[in-house]
């Protein structure tokens, strides 16, 4: 498939997936269903309540994401994948065999370099 470079939406699609944490929430999302705040906060050591806030509020402005607000004290918060979202599952499992690969490569050259 030939793509024009100047009609080019790649910038576009990582636009939305770019971050330290955006494919990492996604992925648990994907693995594990709905989960609260509290559980991704969790399942995603290193992250800042502020950061995790963000990233799922982009993930949610770009309809990847659904959060639904429960109303009850405390207030219960959870999020999931969205139909639309769920297209996003087999390009996130391509980057993770493409990046797998990839550090292999590396490791043998390297190796290579040091014989």
């Amino acid at each position: 498939m030939a793509i024009e470079p100047e009609l080019c939406k790649v910038e576009d699609a990582l636009g939305i997936l770019v971050g330290k944490w955006k494919p990492i929430i996604l992925l648990h999302l994907f693995k594990k269903g709905t989960q609260r705040f509290s559980e991704l906060k969790r399942n995603v050591p290193g992250i800042t309540q502020k950061m995790l806030t963000k990233q799922l509020r982009e993930l949610e402005d770009e309809d990847i994401i659904e959060r639904v607000v429960y109303p009850q004290v405390p207030p219960k918060v959870e999020y999931s994948i969205t139909e639309y979202g769920k297209s996003l599952e087999p390009i996130l499992h391509a980057m993770h065999e493409w990046g797998t690969k990839h550090t292999i490569h590396k490791q043998q050259k390297l190796k290579e370099q040091n014989m």
